[in-house]
């Protein structure tokens, strides 16, 4: 099978004068495909020194806009996905490959705790992979991984779905869950990035935080996420009541207050169960 290698990148000059002569001395046949998004350092000198396509943006349009980019580009059957700063090294890349062959048509490389950018999001990861393990069934080893190995036929039904900022890894992945489409990983070792250090920011990835959690949700199946919602809803209300009752000899507004809150997210999920299965509605 013909490989296609996308690679985004954001100042990552220094990161890919290691990465890509690392990948073209095992794959000197593969398709290299860097995505320079807005760079403002000589990334895209760098990519063209070392053979590799690039792929510019005027200006930075996000990690998952370079990943859709990078796609479309690709002619290859197999597309690997690494990122350019050095942390996946690419001897790691037949592992994925192996696995693919077996009938997988994703293959993740799974990090492991040293793996994470710090102590905070390695925790944060460790809860998402969890919350998708609990939501679709299967063994979630690493959701929010961006080493990964996919079928391009299949990757690229998804690119509708794909967010341009940073959550590709998650969508794709729940995409492909829900699409029935067999989804393996593979534990893999993560060096350092080269280049500036990832800080942790507290707000913005406390957003991220949430945004991620309702995408994995609302990517699979709402229902599961709303469904214990309402319920813990609908208990509290009983308790509430039981207490007033035995207490004051009333019901309050507050039980039919939760009451009534257990029936409107308990719709909603329903709602929004119906709005993911036409997401995935496809014209053949």
């Amino acid at each position: 099978m013909r490989i296609s290698v996308v690679m985004p990148a954001k100042n990552e000059a220094v990161g890919l004068n290691t990465t890509l002569p690392a990948l073209r001395a095992l794959y000197p046949d593969a398709e290299v495909i860097v995505v320079d998004d807005g760079s403002t350092d000589e990334t895209a000198a760098v990519a063209a020194i070392h053979y590799a396509r690039v792929v510019s943006s005027p200006y930075s349009m996000g990690n998952g806009a370079a990943i859709k980019r990078g796609t479309r580009e690709a002619s290859g059957e197999v597309i690997v996905f690494m990122d350019a700063d050095g942390q996946h090294d690419p001897v790691h890349i037949a592992r994925l490959l192996e696995k693919l062959a077996e009938g997988f048509d994703m293959v993740v490389g799974a990090r492991d705790g040293a793996g994470q950018a710090n102590f905070h999001r390695g925790l944060a990861n460790t809860f998402y992979n969890k919350l998708a393990s609990m939501m679709t069934g299967h063994a979630v080893l690493d959701l929010t991984s961006g080493f990964r190995a996919v079928r391009a036929d299949k990757f690229r039904e998804f690119l509708h779905l794909l967010p341009n900022g940073f959550s590709y890894p998650t969508t794709s992945t729940m995409a492909f869950f829900r699409s029935a489409y067999a989804v393996a990983y593979v534990p893999v070792t993560v060096a350092k990035r080269v280049g500036t250090a990832s800080h942790i920011r507290p707000l913005k990835d406390g957003v991220r935080f949430l945004l991620i959690i309702f995408k994995i949700a609302t990517l699979y199946s709402p229902v599961k996420l709303f469904a214990p919602a309402s319920a813990a809803f609908f208990l509290l209300g009983c308790i509430n009541y039981l207490h007033t009752y035995v207490t004051a000899g009333r019901l309050t507004n507050m039980s039919t207050l939760m009451w009534s809150a257990a029936v409107i997210v308990f719709l909603i999920g329903l709602i929004s169960e119906q709005i993911t299965a036409l997401t995935y509605r496809r014209d053949e």
